[in-house]
């Protein structure tokens, strides 16, 4: 492996903070996650909880002491709103001698990401499409009805594993030759609602039943589940008219961290127990 780095994790707690967290350590590097609440984070042995606040970036500078890399996210806060403090985080992380930096996309234009590829540093964004563990989501309909409802069935995606993400994120904190790189993400298929649906049954032991729901069905789902309007119309266009990003496979994975993306089936087999009800038994 490379020299070992230190490197500071923002968004830590998040789903892919922690897979870079984890991919971080695996590699034997230094690692340091950020967040407002050190006390009540939980972090794998080996990790240095620091506290900050991405929305007031001075409080970083103590956990940028001494760090050669940095991960971001681009909102903050308790209310996850984007983030403007970009430039001023960019400032302190260069003051710091943070060499490298990597920037989780939100899914649209921020001016943090901004900041980062305006910036003189070696910086990659990592782009990922739709997680894998999304479909967590669908969980306790599962276990307790054996089905999954969601609109628009015949949707395509090439999902992504969330440890996957995490791993490109790692490399190019760590290794030379991503300066300047906007990294699509995907996992290594296209997938259908019905392919991710049986390859939960497959994985859980137990069939499960996709129904079909109308717009307006959905609409009146996601507004119960307490979703906002905004919400609500960003996953209208997302699944009803997915941009074609979304649903194509890219070797991003492979090529940047030198093996090949994780599979759907995989993931449902490492989460298979979240699926099970527990008067169920397992069977085939």
């Amino acid at each position: 492996m490379t020299n070992p780095e230190n490197i500071l994790v923002t968004g830590a707690t998040g789903t892919v903070g922690r897979q870079v967290v984890a991919e971080l350590l695996d590699r034997g590097h230094t690692v340091r996650a950020l967040t407002r609440d050190p006390a009540k984070a939980e972090f794998p042995a080996g990790v240095e909880a620091v506290q900050g606040d991405l929305t007031d970036p001075d409080s970083l500078a103590a956990a940028l002491e001494g760090v050669t890399g940095l991960h971001l996210i681009t909102f903050g806060g308790a209310y996850f709103a984007p983030l403007e403090t970009g430039p001023r985080i960019l400032e302190l992380a260069r003051e710091a001698g943070v060499r490298r930096v990597t920037v989780l996309h939100g899914g649209g234009p921020s001016l943090l990401e901004d900041a980062v590829r305006a910036s003189d540093l070696d910086w990659a964004v990592i782009m990922p499409v739709e997680f894998m563990s999304n479909v967590l989501e669908w969980a306790e309909g599962i276990k307790t009805g054996d089905e999954v409802r969601e609109p628009f069935a015949g949707r395509l995606s090439a999902m992504v594993h969330e440890g996957d993400i995490g791993a490109v994120a790692a490399v190019a904190l760590t290794e030379t030759g991503h300066r300047g790189r906007a990294y699509v993400v995907t996992g290594p298929e296209v997938l259908t609602l019905k392919d991710k649906v049986d390859a939960l049954a497959e994985a859980r032991g137990r069939g499960i039943e996709l129904v079909e729901l109308t717009e307006e069905e959905a609409v009146a789902q996601w507004r119960a589940a307490g979703h906002s309007q905004e919400v609500i119309g960003f996953l209208l266009e997302a699944f009803g008219n997915t941009p074609a990003v979304g649903r194509t496979v890219v070797d991003t994975v492979e090529k940047v961290t030198g093996r090949p993306a994780r599979s759907f089936a995989e993931w449902a087999a490492d989460h298979a127990d979240i699926f099970r009800s527990s008067s169920h038994a397992v069977s085939r």
